[in-house]
């Protein structure tokens, strides 16, 4: 009999001191959230690799973020001389493209609304929004796996973000499809939090971008741009007629969509670059697809990538289907 009553104590014993080896999700989750958001700001850089493509696009990633609401995200690709950035000042969120001297404004609360894989703030809110989430433990890391809250939710629903469990930090973010694939992975190079920088630090002046306004030679008009199509897919509509008209700035390309209900229009033609730095106010809402800032309004998304201005319009799409005709836009893909 006390053998017996010795095991089940040992049991018991055992079963205790295993629990409290553990922590609990809500455990690690309140840790995390006090680091990532008590702080006075932070500045990072990351990659991010974009697999929706026939080819992966890889981008760098720099953010800064001061408390409460200023930000500034560069994003640049790869062996590209192509970057685009977003800044969050008191004046209200700004879209910069420097190599076309372009600024447009927006009247926003980017990015409450829109969770973004790069921005650590946005992530930890994430999980505690997500009443369902999980939390599975590895040797090194912490795995959440939750829904995601951004202009992607539609075609990637679920977001797993990996966390060091020694700096308590992400270490990388992987945004998975339907089918679980990931289809965007941010990893985290380097993370320093506690960063308070200047309002002036936030100011949209070309001198404050970091970018070295280069000497571009002018365009030929009558070059010959890449055709991009959108990947994305609605059952029963199909590329219905495929029309190209001179301007003066070159090809204006319409690809008109159809079928099922659902019938939306394409144009793409070169982008023109502008003498002025003074910022355009555009109406909508900014709009991350990831390689670009697009500008979402009522039936509409316009957006410029790789020299070319491109306009989405559609009266039987949804916002989100608009969206993820956006973020599908490739050249040359199959019709």
């Amino acid at each position: 009999m006390r053998s017996k009553i010795g095991l089940l104590l040992l049991g018991a014993v055992l079963l205790l001191l295993t629990a409290c080896g553990a922590p609990s999700k809500e455990d690690v989750v309140k840790k995390l959230s006090g680091k990532w958001n008590d702080s006075n700001g932070y500045d990072l850089q990351a990659t991010m690799e974009i697999k929706t493509g026939e080819e992966p696009r890889l981008y760098d990633v720099t953010v800064w973020h001061t408390k409460p609401d200023f930000y500034k995200v560069d994003v640049s690709q790869k062996e590209k001389d192509e970057s685009q950035m977003i800044v969050r000042n008191e004046e209200g969120v700004f879209v910069v493209t420097p190599s076309l001297n372009k600024t447009y404004k927006f009247q926003s609360d980017w990015p409450a609304q829109n969770s973004q894989a790069y921005l650590i703030s946005t992530l930890s809110d994430d999980i505690k929004a997500d009443k369902k989430s999980t939390m599975t433990e590895k040797d090194k890391t912490y795995v959440f796996e939750t829904a995601t809250r951004n202009n992607h939710k539609a075609v990637l629903p679920k977001q797993q973000i990996h966390i060091d469990k020694k700096t308590l930090l992400p270490t990388h973010v992987s945004l998975l499809d339907e089918n679980k694939e990931e289809k965007i992975r941010v990893t985290f190079k380097k993370i320093t939090l506690g960063v308070k920088r200047k309002a002036d630090d936030y100011k949209v002046e070309t001198e404050n971008m970091d970018h070295e306004k280069k000497e571009e030679k002018p365009k030929d008009k009558n070059a010959q741009l890449e055709t991009f199509y959108p990947s994305a897919s609605f059952e029963g509509v199909t590329l219905i007629s495929e029309e190209p008209v001179a301007t003066e700035t070159g090809t204006r390309l319409f690809l008109s969509y159809g079928g099922a209900g659902k019938e939306y229009v394409v144009v793409q033609e070169p982008a023109a670059a502008v003498d002025s730095q003074v910022p355009v106010s555009i109406d909508g809402d900014p709009v991350d697809l990831g390689f670009a800032v697009a500008a979402l309004s009522g039936n509409t998304i316009r957006w410029e990538q790789d020299g070319i201005a491109f306009y989405v319009a559609s009266e039987s799409l949804s916002k989100g289907e608009l969206i993820q005709v956006a973020g599908s836009m490739q050249p040359d893909v199959v019709k």
